[in-house]
């Protein structure tokens, strides 16, 4: 009997299910999304799209794994399910297979990430029912940051607030272990030393990426610090937070924070880079350049975690297409010696950067999903 090869990556939202199926060598089989999960939803798997009742994760996964079963991807076909689960804390900083132990420490994480952890247990959960001799593993998007070192993750607060897990955790790691990965791959030459790497998509951040391994980063305690971002603020004084906390209230707060601030609270509603290019309105022009002066700003900030840098590198769905944003943000270095080449850049191409340049600059596809199954294979090739 051949051994199944697939590993199927789940990524569970609020209200959607993403996942992806890569076979042993880890090519992608196919990949698709359940969303509108809590209602009416719909399930597509490449571009064919079924209208679905979808009233939890639970009916969505079953959903899920009855189309891939139809496709030859199903439970008997598959040798694990890869989670991507947003928050590990300070004990999950590797990627693990999931034991009852790991289950009960990704709970513990919940109030570190409440908006995350929840939908990735109901995953998790629902597969043990639906699939309970499938293997299952997570891979957290905290973990990269974990080797930054505890001056750059401590806030300057007192220990009973550090005893809340109050501390500096950063995100996107997932995006930037695989563009450590692949920078290699694409630009034949070891990875820099020096490495400052841009993640900018909806939520956005930086990272400085020292001999391999995360020295700094932009997100905090949670995903709201940091850049202008689609929809979240980024770096505020915590006196501003409070004095909102005073006028509209908590939950209110929370609400603008996260989802009515960063580009869409400055353009009057648009939180897309590509319609915020296409407005043509002041409004939209502002927001456009708050977000590159942020990541200048902070990108220079992250220079002195560093002691430098010897490569530039984008990711993520801004970063890897918005060939405007990516030449403002690089004007701004180039005092260092980076210099863009216009034409590289209109054309998209890999390299951003004349050959002259110092620091080189690069764009890195995203691949978390690839990242993800990649963590499960390792974990099940030295498994006993």
């Amino acid at each position: 009997m051949i051994e199944p090869a697939d590993i199927l990556v789940l990524n569970t939202g609020s209200s959607s299910v993403k996942f992806a199926v890569f076979d042993a060598h880890l090519q992608e089989r196919l990949s698709g999304v359940a969303e509108g999960i809590g209602g009416n939803g719909q399930l597509c798997i490449g571009k064919e799209s079924e209208a679905l009742e979808l009233p939890d994760h639970g009916q969505a996964l079953s959903a899920v794994l009855k189309r891939l079963t139809d496709a030859g991807c199903g439970p008997d076909n598959l040798r694990a399910v890869a989670h991507r689960v947003v928050h590990g804390g300070i004990e999950l900083t590797t990627p693990t297979r999931i034991t009852p132990d790991v289950r009960a420490k990704i709970e513990s994480c919940v109030p570190l990430a409440p908006l995350h952890n929840p939908h990735a247990l109901s995953a998790i959960d629902a597969l043990d029912q639906l699939a309970p001799d499938l293997a299952q593993y997570a891979s957290f998007d905290t973990a990269f940051h974990a080797t930054a070192p505890e001056v750059a993750s401590r806030y300057a607060l007192p220990p009973e607030a550090e005893a809340l897990g109050l501390r500096r955790y950063g995100f996107h790691g997932l995006s930037y272990a695989a563009l450590c990965r692949r920078l290699p791959e694409i630009s034949a030459q070891p990875l820099p030393a020096r490495l400052l790497a841009f993640h900018l998509g909806n939520g956005a951040s930086i990272c400085a990426i020292k001999n391999g391994q995360s020295v700094a980063t932009t997100m905090g305690y949670s995903p709201l610090e940091g850049l202008t971002m689609g929809t979240r603020v980024g770096t505020l004084d915590p006196n501003a937070t409070l004095r909102l906390v005073e006028e509209i209230g908590l939950a209110e707060t929370k609400t603008l924070l996260n989802n009515r601030s960063g580009l869409a609270g400055l353009s009057g509603g648009l939180s897309d880079m590509r319609a915020l290019e296409e407005a043509g309105t002041a409004e939209a022009q502002f927001a456009i350049d708050h977000f590159c002066y942020w990541a200048i700003r902070h990108g220079h900030s992250l220079l002195g975690a560093m002691g430098g840098c010897d490569a530039i590198a984008f990711t993520g769905g801004i970063g890897e297409n918005a060939r405007s944003i990516r030449a403002s943000i690089l004007d701004g270095f180039a005092w260092l010696g980076c210099t863009i080449d216009a034409d590289l850049n209109a054309e998209n191409t890999a390299c951003l950067t004349r050959p002259q340049s110092t620091p080189m600059a690069w764009i890195v596809p995203a691949e978390e999903e690839r990242q993800i199954a990649m963590d499960a294979r390792a974990l099940i090739e030295v498994a006993p």
